[in-house]
Protein backbone atom coordinates (compact mmCIF):
# COMPACT_ATOMS: atom_id res chain seq x y z
CA UNK A 1 0.00 0.00 0.00
CA UNK A 2 1.78 3.60 -0.91
CA UNK A 3 0.80 5.12 2.13
CA UNK A 4 1.46 8.89 0.86
CA UNK A 5 3.51 10.63 -2.36
CA UNK A 6 5.85 13.59 -1.77
CA UNK A 7 6.99 15.53 -4.65
CA UNK A 8 6.03 18.29 -6.77
CA UNK A 9 2.87 19.52 -8.09
CA UNK A 10 2.65 19.18 -11.66
CA UNK A 11 -0.83 19.00 -12.75
CA UNK A 12 -4.13 19.85 -11.09
CA UNK A 13 -7.84 20.24 -12.15
CA UNK A 14 -10.76 19.59 -9.95
CA UNK A 15 -10.71 15.71 -10.07
CA UNK A 16 -7.14 15.02 -9.78
CA UNK A 17 -4.09 16.41 -9.81
CA UNK A 18 -0.07 15.05 -10.37
CA UNK A 19 2.37 14.75 -8.19
CA UNK A 20 6.01 13.77 -9.35
CA UNK A 21 8.63 11.83 -7.27
CA UNK A 22 11.66 10.59 -8.53
CA UNK A 23 10.92 10.94 -12.21
CA UNK A 24 7.31 9.26 -11.75
CA UNK A 25 4.01 11.55 -11.99
CA UNK A 26 1.16 9.79 -9.84
CA UNK A 27 -2.28 11.16 -10.92
CA UNK A 28 -4.12 11.65 -7.86
CA UNK A 29 -7.88 11.48 -7.46
CA UNK A 30 -8.64 14.33 -4.88
CA UNK A 31 -11.82 16.13 -3.40
CA UNK A 32 -12.43 19.85 -3.53
CA UNK A 33 -11.75 20.02 -0.39
CA UNK A 34 -7.85 18.77 -0.95
CA UNK A 35 -8.02 20.78 -4.50
CA UNK A 36 -8.34 24.03 -2.11
CA UNK A 37 -5.46 22.53 0.18
CA UNK A 38 -2.58 22.34 -2.65
CA UNK A 39 0.02 24.68 -3.63
CA UNK A 40 0.84 26.48 -6.71
CA UNK A 41 2.32 24.34 -9.62
CA UNK A 42 5.88 23.50 -9.19
CA UNK A 43 5.01 24.02 -5.68
CA UNK A 44 6.09 20.43 -3.25
CA UNK A 45 3.20 19.01 -2.10
CA UNK A 46 2.30 15.89 0.13
CA UNK A 47 -0.77 13.93 -0.13
CA UNK A 48 -1.82 10.75 2.13
CA UNK A 49 -3.19 7.76 -0.62
CA UNK A 50 -5.30 4.97 -0.96
CA UNK A 51 -4.79 2.93 -3.90
CA UNK A 52 -7.96 1.29 -4.84
CA UNK A 53 -7.16 -2.12 -6.73
CA UNK A 54 -9.65 -3.66 -9.24
CA UNK A 55 -9.62 -5.85 -12.06
CA UNK A 56 -9.60 -2.88 -14.92
CA UNK A 57 -7.52 -0.82 -12.87
CA UNK A 58 -5.50 0.64 -10.18
CA UNK A 59 -6.59 4.25 -8.94
CA UNK A 60 -4.63 5.96 -6.58
CA UNK A 61 -7.10 8.45 -4.32
CA UNK A 62 -4.95 11.70 -2.43
CA UNK A 63 -6.04 13.31 0.70
CA UNK A 64 -4.58 16.53 2.21
CA UNK A 65 -5.31 15.43 5.63
CA UNK A 66 -5.01 12.01 7.42
CA UNK A 67 -8.10 12.88 8.47
CA UNK A 68 -9.71 12.93 4.90
CA UNK A 69 -8.45 9.56 4.14
CA UNK A 70 -9.75 8.33 7.53
CA UNK A 71 -12.95 9.77 6.28
CA UNK A 72 -12.73 8.33 2.92
CA UNK A 73 -11.90 4.72 3.92
CA UNK A 74 -14.71 4.88 6.37
CA UNK A 75 -17.65 5.99 3.70
CA UNK A 76 -16.14 3.23 1.27
CA UNK A 77 -16.95 0.31 4.16
CA UNK A 78 -20.94 1.28 3.54
CA UNK A 79 -23.18 -0.70 1.21
CA UNK A 80 -23.24 1.24 -2.57
CA UNK A 81 -20.83 3.92 -1.75
CA UNK A 82 -17.54 3.54 -4.02
CA UNK A 83 -14.35 5.63 -4.09
CA UNK A 84 -16.15 7.90 -6.09
CA UNK A 85 -18.76 8.57 -4.34
CA UNK A 86 -16.89 8.79 -1.35
CA UNK A 87 -14.84 11.65 -3.38
CA UNK A 88 -18.50 13.32 -4.32
CA UNK A 89 -19.35 13.07 -0.75
CA UNK A 90 -15.91 14.52 0.74
CA UNK A 91 -16.24 17.25 -1.98
CA UNK A 92 -18.91 19.01 -0.38
CA UNK A 93 -18.26 18.10 3.35
CA UNK A 94 -14.82 18.28 4.78
CA UNK A 95 -14.25 15.47 7.47
CA UNK A 96 -15.45 16.99 10.36
CA UNK A 97 -18.53 18.44 8.76
CA UNK A 98 -19.25 15.24 7.41
CA UNK A 99 -18.48 13.88 10.81
CA UNK A 100 -21.49 16.18 12.38
CA UNK A 101 -23.79 15.79 10.08
CA UNK A 102 -23.75 11.89 10.51
CA UNK A 103 -23.76 12.26 14.14
CA UNK A 104 -26.79 14.33 13.90
CA UNK A 105 -28.67 12.67 10.85
CA UNK A 106 -28.22 15.37 8.72
CA UNK A 107 -28.89 13.45 5.77
CA UNK A 108 -30.10 16.33 2.97
CA UNK A 109 -26.50 17.72 3.77
CA UNK A 110 -24.91 14.18 2.25
CA UNK A 111 -27.37 14.57 -0.57
CA UNK A 112 -26.03 17.84 -2.29
CA UNK A 113 -22.79 15.47 -3.07
CA UNK A 114 -23.06 14.22 -6.89
CA UNK A 115 -24.24 10.98 -7.63
CA UNK A 116 -25.68 10.58 -4.10
CA UNK A 117 -29.34 9.32 -3.26
CA UNK A 118 -31.65 10.20 -0.04
CA UNK A 119 -30.97 6.52 -0.11
CA UNK A 120 -27.41 6.33 0.02
CA UNK A 121 -27.11 9.01 2.18
CA UNK A 122 -29.31 6.82 4.82
CA UNK A 123 -27.62 4.37 4.87
CA UNK A 124 -24.03 6.97 5.19
CA UNK A 125 -25.81 7.96 8.27
CA UNK A 126 -26.98 4.62 9.75
CA UNK A 127 -23.42 2.55 8.71
CA UNK A 128 -21.30 5.88 10.51
CA UNK A 129 -23.28 6.65 13.20
CA UNK A 130 -21.36 5.32 15.78
CA UNK A 131 -17.82 5.50 13.82
CA UNK A 132 -17.22 9.04 13.00
CA UNK A 133 -17.04 10.29 16.13
CA UNK A 134 -13.18 10.21 16.60
CA UNK A 135 -12.82 12.44 13.13
CA UNK A 136 -14.93 15.39 14.32
CA UNK A 137 -13.93 15.81 17.86
CA UNK A 138 -14.79 18.92 19.38
CA UNK A 139 -17.22 19.56 16.45
CA UNK A 140 -19.00 16.63 16.91
CA UNK A 141 -19.51 17.14 20.94
CA UNK A 142 -21.14 20.63 20.36
CA UNK A 143 -23.81 18.90 18.00
CA UNK A 144 -24.61 15.71 19.90
CA UNK A 145 -25.31 18.57 23.04
CA UNK A 146 -27.42 21.02 21.07
CA UNK A 147 -29.10 17.86 19.98
CA UNK A 148 -30.03 16.71 23.47
CA UNK A 149 -30.76 20.20 24.99
CA UNK A 150 -33.30 20.46 21.62
CA UNK A 151 -34.96 17.19 22.75
CA UNK A 152 -34.81 18.01 26.29
CA UNK A 153 -37.27 21.92 25.87
CA UNK A 154 -40.18 22.11 23.93
CA UNK A 155 -40.01 26.04 22.80
CA UNK A 156 -36.33 24.30 21.24
CA UNK A 157 -37.67 21.84 19.58
CA UNK A 158 -40.34 23.91 17.79
CA UNK A 159 -37.78 26.27 16.67
CA UNK A 160 -35.28 24.01 15.75
CA UNK A 161 -38.08 21.86 13.50
CA UNK A 162 -39.24 25.23 11.79
CA UNK A 163 -35.30 26.35 11.25
CA UNK A 164 -34.82 22.88 9.40
CA UNK A 165 -38.44 23.34 7.30
CA UNK A 166 -36.32 26.36 6.35
CA UNK A 167 -34.21 24.82 5.02
CA UNK A 168 -31.08 25.00 7.54
CA UNK A 169 -28.94 22.02 8.27
CA UNK A 170 -30.18 19.88 10.61
CA UNK A 171 -26.95 19.83 12.47
CA UNK A 172 -26.20 23.95 12.39
CA UNK A 173 -29.62 24.43 13.68
CA UNK A 174 -29.34 22.27 16.89
CA UNK A 175 -26.10 23.63 17.35
CA UNK A 176 -27.50 26.97 17.24
CA UNK A 177 -30.75 26.29 19.08
CA UNK A 178 -28.84 24.26 21.63
CA UNK A 179 -26.46 26.97 23.08
CA UNK A 180 -29.22 29.37 23.32
CA UNK A 181 -30.85 30.32 27.05
CA UNK A 182 -33.95 27.86 27.18
CA UNK A 183 -36.46 30.36 29.26
CA UNK A 184 -36.93 32.01 25.43
CA UNK A 185 -39.91 31.96 23.79
CA UNK A 186 -40.18 29.13 20.29
CA UNK A 187 -40.27 32.64 18.47
CA UNK A 188 -37.60 34.28 19.84
CA UNK A 189 -35.10 31.62 19.10
CA UNK A 190 -36.48 31.03 15.55
CA UNK A 191 -35.53 34.78 15.24
CA UNK A 192 -32.41 34.42 16.82
CA UNK A 193 -31.44 31.93 15.56
CA UNK A 194 -32.37 32.91 11.67
CA UNK A 195 -30.01 35.45 12.74
CA UNK A 196 -27.47 33.50 13.29
CA UNK A 197 -27.59 31.04 10.93
CA UNK A 198 -28.16 33.76 7.90
CA UNK A 199 -24.57 35.31 8.86
CA UNK A 200 -22.65 32.00 8.22
CA UNK A 201 -24.07 31.58 4.46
Amino acid sequence: MIYSVKGILTYSEPSFAVVSCGGVGFKCFISMNTLRDLPGIGKETELFTYLSVREDALDLFGFSTSNELEAFKLLITVSGVGPKAAMAILSVLPPDRLSVAVSSGDVRSIQQANGVGKKTAERVVLELKDKMAGIGGSAVSSVVEGIQSVSDNSNASEAFEVLVSLGFDRSDAATVIGSMDKSLSSDDMIREGLKKLSSQL
